[in-house]
């Protein structure tokens, strides 16, 4: 005997409004940063963990538009931090992490993929 698969699918268009309410919600909390773009220049733990007090961040989702293994690198080990790419970005992360920093060319791939 195999046990019963109660598995569902989400339908795309709901996947799609549920991510726009979450980042609305982010949006109207004030729990949104947009910065023009996130770089370091070497992998240091130290200045990722910087960049977090000068903004005050408290557990923050990074939201970054291609892969940049610096970026990456350097807050894997802070914890309660996480940098996603912008096609991994979904709503449990969003409303999970209490802060939410995108970057301009994340939010252009984001609109691409919500269709705007």
């Amino acid at each position: 005997p195999r046990p019963r698969s109660y598995e569902m699918k989400v339908p795309k268009k709901v996947r799609r409004l549920a991510l726009r309410m979450a980042l609305s919600q982010k949006l109207r909390d004030s729990e949104l940063t947009v910065l023009d773009e996130l770089k370091l220049d070497r992998i240091k733990t130290r200045d990722f963990v910087g960049i977090l007090r000068r903004f005050q961040w408290d557990k923050p989702l990074v939201v970054i538009p291609e892969k940049d293994e610096v970026l990456e690198k350097s807050a894997r080990n802070v914890p309660r931090v996480k940098v996603l790419r912008s096609e991994g970005l979904n709503v449990y992360d969003i409303l999970n992490y209490h802060h939410l920093v995108l970057t301009r060319g994340s939010i252009q791939k984001i609109e691409e993929f919500l269709g705007r």
